[in-house]
C-alpha cells in the first residue's frame, strides 16, 4: 500500500516522507522519540500530540478546510498518513516575490478560517503555509494544534506568524498589516476581540524585548 519515495523532513519532533498510498501522493509523518524525556512520559505526550493532530485533521476535512485529508493512523506507533498537497511553501513564494499584500490579506482571511473551526495552530510561519501556482492557499502541520483554544492561542497564531514576516520576510512591507485586514475582514467581533489580544501579545513582547 505505502511506497516511500523520497525523505522531505528529518527533524527532532519527526521524520517526514513522502511517497505514494493507494496510488495516490502521500506523505508519512513518523513521530521520534524525545530522548531527554522519560520513555513513559514521551510515549504519553506523543500519542496525546498525535491524537489531537489526527482530531483537527478529521474537522478539517469534514469542513473541506484547505489541509491535507487524513489517509490513516497509527497513534500507538507514532505516524500519520496524509495526502500530499501540490503546492509550495508560501516561505518560497515570498522570498522569490511573486507574493503581494493581496495574497497576505488571503493568508489572513485563512488564519481567520482556522479559528472559526475553533482550533489554533500553533506553528503559524510562513513553511506551513502553502500557496499553489493559482494562487490557492492551504496550511499543512498541525503537531502542535489546538482544539477549543483559549484567545490567547488564537492571537499567539498573529504573533508567531508576525514574528517570522519581521525575521524572515522583511522585504515585503506591510506584510503584517495585510494579514491583520485579512483576518478582521469578516466584521466579525471574535476577530476583533483575536487581533486585539494579539496587539496585546506583540506590546508585551516589546516591552518585555
Amino acid at each position: 500500500m505505502w511506497n516511500p519515495i523520497e525523505l522531505l523532513h528529518e527533524g527532532a519532533e519527526a521524520t517526514v516522507t513522502a511517497g505514494r498510498w493507494m496510488g495516490k501522493p502521500a506523505v508519512l509523518k513518523m513521530r521520534r522519540a524525545r530522548g531527554y524525556r522519560h520513555p513513559d512520559l514521551d510515549r504519553k505526550l506523543t500519542r496525546s500530540r498525535l491524537s489531537v493532530e489526527v482530531r483537527v485533521l478529521g474537522r478539517l476535512q469534514r469542513s473541506s478546510f484547505p489541509s491535507p485529508a487524513l489517509f490513516d493512523c497509527d497513534v500507538e506507533e507514532s505516524w500519520i498518513l496524509i495526502s500530499r498537497i501540490d503546492s509550495r511553501p508560501l516561505y518560497e513564494a515570498i522570498s522569490d516575490g511573486s507574493v503581494g499584500s493581496e495574497t497576505m490579506e488571503d493568508v489572513g482571511a485563512l488564519i481567520r478560517r482556522l479559528h472559526e473551526e475553533e482550533i489554533s495552530h500553533g506553528d503559524m510561519t510562513t513553511h506551513n503555509i502553502l500557496i499553489d501556482s493559482s494562487g490557492n492557499l492551504s496550511m499543512i502541520d498541525f503537531g502542535l494544534a489546538r482544539v477549543s483554544p483559549e484567545l490567547e492561542h488564537m492571537g499567539l497564531d498573529l504573533q508567531v506568524l508576525n514574528e517570522c514576516l519581521t525575521a524572515s520576510h522583511s522585504e515585503l512591507e506591510g506584510a503584517v498589516d495585510s494579514v491583520v485586514r485579512g483576518y478582521l475582514d469578516s466584521g466579525n467581533d471574535e476577530a476583533g476581540n483575536v487581533v486585539s489580544r494579539f496587539e496585546s501579545i506583540r506590546g508585551r513582547v516589546r516591552y518585555h524585548g
